[in-house]
């Protein structure tokens, strides 16, 4: 169990933790083993040379004559082809990929009795909707069971997991069906889930997820459940495709804790969530730009994790937003039901704010005019990520580019480090990620990065390293002039190195093992090209090194290499290191050059040392 060495690690109690999760079941007779099993044992026992005999005792279920009244994308159809070609299998997709038309196709296909397991009472409602729109069925062959109704019809069923389970016993009805969907199948290894999946015999099972993986190290009771992933979606490749852009807009925070973190980690995050919801000049940010994002034509959903600052957030919204709807987990049906009305009832050019506590909205809500989102409380696992961004990838018409809005707490280092994990996992769907230079502690705020993703990928290792040495803002000046590409009508390849020259001088001269050591074109009396002197960019008289940096026109000709040669040769011959490096490489692989650099002077010490 993951859990038990993650918690040991950390020194915390494990006494309730168990050490070992053990999906197996020891019978007088006989041993049970998961599904999922049956690949890696039938190897075993093949490696191992013993004979066996397979005995299928699954559960065909009833004939269902269904016909799919729907057409497939091509990725679509990639991944339904996947799971038909085997009897088990997870479908691991992003959302709004269309999980819910291939399950249709597939119960068209395998045409037998099918049970659909869903967790949530939306979930079930979205389900019995978009199986009535795909295939063609009667209306009566339809049931649900769970949500106060108890109306099975043995054919396609939608049931609420939870409501199998009564006093530890599973419901017979489950071992009834051919076909077995476990819908957000994630949630498997919760034990009475995973009671369900166990008493089903079925021969088909199918799970569906987008995010498989677990942040408790769980997610192999999926695999063992509902047998491995047979087909992953990219979710890059599907932002790709998306007629729409994906961007992430940093909001660095002021927040500093005003008590100081407790040893224990668990008492220190919940501390520092009680700060963070009460914190009314952060509130005060989100809000304004909650109504700027409102006013700009913009559907926003502002998601929380606390009924709390739901609650916070919807009083200093209220008087400027008519249409402010809130869901979070605990309301009534009635409430329930006229929130949701409400919200679909509004003309599309009226304008509302979705407000919503993430474990609420972040599975199963499906809004189309939804895109833009606020989080405004610090999260860490990419799961959670992908799940909560998913509500904003319904395809729409009106949609051009979706918006999520990042309030990130730099200031405190745990939930800087969980900023860092929420990059990574925006990266993986997509998404790019605007930075402003405020959020990387050491930058000069005055002094703005840009923001475009080659820009970023090129020079981001150079930013850290200027920031580890310690940068001012006249010097990170430099360092953006060098690293921004000018255009032909501006002074060209000349103002571009002058400016790496100056940048490069300027990092030296700040530096304390460079300081005092280099002067900037510095004349050495060495005849060069019909010249009674020779000048190079930097120079270390002490040292004897001498600095080249060769902009485009170094590289341009035959005759400017051999020029370049045949300084480097007279510098040499007059018992000067010449170190050459490409002006763009200054900024691009400014690690490399230092060090190149350091080292050279290092090995002058040496030198002169052994003398």
């Amino acid at each position: 169990n993951p859990e038990f060495y993650r918690a040991q690690a950390m020194r915390l109690p494990v006494r309730n933790i168990p050490r070992i999760i053990a999906c197996s079941e020891e019978h007088p007779n006989h041993i049970s083993l998961p599904r999922g099993c049956l690949e890696d044992l039938l190897k075993l026992l093949s490696e191992l040379k013993i004979k066996h005999k397979i005995k299928d005792e699954r559960h065909c279920g009833v004939p269902l004559t269904a016909i799919f009244q729907g057409e497939l994308r091509v990725e679509q159809k990639a991944a339904a082809v996947a799971i038909l070609s085997d009897d088990i299998g997870v479908l691991s997709a992003t959302t709004a990929f269309g999980k819910t038309v291939v399950a249709s196709w597939l119960i068209a296909k395998r045409k037998v009795s099918t049970l659909i397991l869903v967790h949530r009472r939306q979930l079930q409602d979205q389900w019995v909707a978009r199986l009535k729109s795909f295939l063609d069925l009667p209306s009566n062959a339809i049931g649900k069971i769970g949500g106060g109704r108890k109306k099975p019809t043995g054919l396609v069923d939608v049931a609420l997991i939870q409501s199998l389970v009564k006093k530890g016993e599973v419901d017979d009805l489950v071992s009834q069906y051919g076909h077995i969907i476990v819908d957000e199948c994630h949630h498997l290894s919760a034990f009475s889930f995973e009671q369900v999946a166990r008493k089903a015999n079925a021969r088909f099972v199918t799970g569906l997820s987008a995010t498989v993986a677990r942040k408790d190290g769980h997610h192999p009771i999926i695999w063992m459940q509902c047998g491995p992933v047979r087909y992953r979606v990219n979710a890059k490749e599907q932002a790709a495709l998306r007629p729409f852009t994906h961007r992430v807009f940093v909001r660095p925070t002021a927040f500093v804790p005003l008590r100081a973190a407790p040893l224990d980690l668990r008492l220190q995050f919940n501390e520092l969530y009680d700060e963070l919801i009460k914190d009314t000049r952060r509130n005060s940010l989100i809000c304004e730009e909650i109504i700027q994002a409102v006013h700009q034509g913009r559907f926003p959903v502002v998601l929380t994790e606390r009924n709390e600052h739901l609650d916070n957030l919807a009083n200093e919204l209220s008087p400027h937003i008519p249409n402010l709807i809130m869901l979070r987990g605990g309301m009534r049906a009635k409430e329930l039901t006229g929130a949701m009305n409400r919200l679909t009832s509004l003309p599309e050019t009226e304008s509302r704010v979705l407000l919503a506590t993430g474990k609420f909205i972040g599975e199963g809500f499906d809004d189309a005019r939804l895109d833009t989102l606020f989080l405004t409380l610090p999260i860490s696992w990419r799961g959670t990520i992908a799940q909560y961004v998913g509500r904003l990838h319904r395809l729409h018409s009106l949609k051009q580019e979706v918006q999520v809005y990042d309030y990130a707490d730099l200031n405190v280092p745990m939930l800087a480090r969980m900023f860092n994990r929420r990059c990574k996992g925006y990266e993986s769907l997509g998404y790019q990620i605007l930075l402003p230079a405020s959020a990387i502690p050491g930058w000069p705020a005055e002094v703005p990065l840009p923001s475009d993703p080659a820009w970023k990928a090129d020079y981001a290792a150079s930013v850290r390293r200027l920031v580890l040495d310690g940068v001012d803002g006249y010097l990170a000046s430099l360092f953006v002039n060098v690293a921004t590409k000018f255009s032909p009508d501006d002074e060209g390849e000349r103002r571009a190195r002058s400016a790496t020259e100056a940048f490069l001088f300027r990092r030296l001269e700040t530096l304390a093992q460079t300081k005092g050591l280099f002067r900037l074109n510095v004349e050495l009396s060495i005849p060069f090209d019909g010249w009674g002197r020779m000048e190079v960019d930097l120079l270390s008289a002490n040292t004897r090194i001498a600095i080249e940096l060769d902009g485009p026109q170094h590289l341009g000709s035959a005759d400017a290499y051999r020029r370049d040669r045949r300084k480097d040769m007279l510098l040499q011959q007059n018992g000067y290191t010449v170190l050459r490096f490409l002006t763009e490489d200054v900024g691009k692989s400014l690690d490399d050059v230092l060090d190149i650099i350091l080292r050279s002077l290092a090995h002058h010490d040496q030198r002169r040392a052994s003398q």
